[in-house]
């Protein structure tokens, strides 16, 4: 599950592109260049040769510290940091790290900032792809509420489309070829353009066909607490890793009048489980409404269904997502993983 290659942007500000590029270099006891292109790009080399960039991004509004306040402020304090190719494993501690001193050194994120996490798309298939964009259309409304997506940056961050998820679903693309006519079906413009007008989705494939062959996932508000940026990127592993993985997914939304137990049962299903994930899950759950114990909202409600006729209950469950079939182990188990354990 952790083992794919991934990449990930953070959008902040608060602070200058420079001093953010100095704050990296100190950390990494790296070297800094500055291109003056566009993004007015700071590359701090590390001692592994690989490249962190902090760049400008001209949908950020820019403030810059001022005692325990800030002020608005030029461009220069629009800031990016974008990673080089990473591992879990190997590279999580040293993100978190620099997250930790560029948010000490005055970094700051508002309503404008996102994050944007990359997966390496090597091992994708037209399937899999096909998986991955059911397995967020099934869940569009628990996970924006989850991630609490600002309403500022909804413009860059789409739920998937409908028409797309029809569409993918009655052709089954089985070639890339064929998926990425139904991705731009509808759009105008340059494919090879970086800023197609097909970008901007929670999940985004133009960047797969038309840039690193990467998916990248944009349905993050831009944070600089360590803690929820791991969670964010053990969840787009985790999601990555089922996508491919899986024989197949519905696009048919999941329930979700109890979102803490359909987020819980979700994340139990993709590997969210055990002490090592105990943080994560806190920051997933914690926007939710409901009981994330029991399927129905409490003991009580669960052994109610239990007395109801069963011809009843069987058409209450055929009403769920055929992906949630396994689920129901979880109705009434008060000793299965919980988040706050």
């Amino acid at each position: 599950m952790l083992s794919s290659k991934f990449g990930i942007e953070i959008e902040f500000t608060g602070i200058s592109r420079s001093e953010a590029a100095d704050v990296v270099s100190k950390y990494l006891e790296g070297s800094i260049s500055r291109s003056y292109d566009y993004y007015d790009t700071y590359t701090v080399t590390a001692p592994d040769g690989r490249n962190w960039k902090l760049m400008y991004d001209g949908s950020l509004h820019c403030r810059r510290r001022v005692g325990r306040s800030s002020t608005s402020a030029g461009s220069e304090y629009s800031c990016e940091l974008v990673s080089p190719i990473l591992i879990y494993r190997e590279d999580i501690g040293t993100l978190q790290d620099i997250v930790r001193r560029l948010r000490k050194a005055g970094g700051m994120t508002n309503n404008s900032c996102g994050i944007h996490i990359h997966l390496d798309g090597a091992a994708h298939t037209p399937r899999s792809i096909r998986n991955f964009i059911n397995l967020i259309a099934s869940r569009n409304n628990l996970f924006y509420k989850a991630l609490q997506i600002e309403p500022e940056r909804m413009g860059y961050c789409k739920k998937m489309d409908a028409y797309l998820v029809k569409r993918m679903n009655e052709k089954k693309p089985r070639t890339f070829s064929q998926l990425e006519e139904i991705w731009y079906s509808g759009y105008g413009g340059n494919r090879n353009g970086h800023y197609h007008d097909s970008r901007y989705h929670f999940l985004n494939l133009h960047c797969f066909f038309h840039g690193n062959h990467t998916i990248e996932l944009r349905g993050f508000n831009s944070e600089l607490h360590a803690g929820k940026i791991r969670a964010y990127i053990v969840f787009a592993l985790a999601m990555n890793h089922q996508a491919l993985t899986q024989k197949s997914a519905s696009y048919r939304k999941v329930q979700e009048e109890n979102e803490k137990f359909a987020m819980r049962v979700y994340l139990n299903r993709i590997g969210f489980i055990g002490e090592e994930f105990k943080s994560c899950r806190k920051h997933l759950y914690e926007h939710l409404d409901g009981n994330a114990a029991w399927r129905y909202g409490s003991k009580e409600n669960c052994r109610s269904r239990r007395k109801k006729p069963k011809n009843v209950v069987d058409e209450e469950e055929a009403s769920l997502n055929e992906s949630e079939s396994d689920d129901l182990d979880y109705l009434c188990d008060p000793n299965a993983d919980l988040p706050f354990d």
